[in-house]
């Protein structure tokens, strides 16, 4: 019976350690579509699991070309892989049929697929809030052959006006 215990008694000390781990700190995401093609899921049949990073995004600090996990601004129970591309203050032309420039609203980020012509992104949807960021993507885990971190990338440079002035403060309760 003293087995028994020190099993429940391993289960009750492991189990909010691991939630508290994958829910705070990190968590591992499977990427399967042709969004991200070529630096995930590169050739389409396979899936590749990516660490994501939910700790670094709790800052709401995010750089050009960084790859980040979102909840989709259509759907919010479902969750997107993208890049991001503009951060707040830039400006942005649209890729598609009319390339309209978009100034990026403080707060707001614009996000792009690599995969220009398969993604749902914000050529799509618009600019999207930061809070709508869960994570980080830091490096692919599985399959090993590709195992490694994941670079920052910085896609659409010409398309995209810096705006390296731009104040990117955060509100906190109401204050700056």
């Amino acid at each position: 019976m003293s087995w028994l215990r020190k099993i429940i008694k391993g289960t009750l000390i492991a189990l909010p350690s691991y939630v508290a781990f994958t829910d705070i700190f990190y968590a591992v995401r499977t990427v399967d579509g042709l969004s991200m093609q070529p630096t995930l899921n590169p050739d389409g049949n396979n899936t590749d699991f990516v660490l994501l990073d939910r700790w670094a995004a709790a800052s709401h600090r995010f750089e050009r070309g960084e790859i980040v996990s979102l909840v989709s601004p259509k759907n919010p129970s479902e969750w997107l892989i993208k890049r991001v591309v503009a951060l707040e203050g830039d400006q942005v032309k649209a890729a598609g049929c009319f390339e309209e420039s978009v100034d990026i609203p403080r707060g707001h980020c614009w996000v792009e697929g690599d995969n220009r012509l398969c993604s749902l992104d914000s050529n799509n949807f618009g600019p999207i809030p930061t809070g709508l960021i869960t994570a980080k993507a830091t490096r692919v885990l599985w399959p090993p052959a590709r195992w490694g971190p994941l670079e920052k990338k910085h896609v659409g440079v010409d398309r995209v006006t810096e705006r390296e002035n731009v104040s990117r403060g955060r509100v906190f309760f109401g204050w700056e």
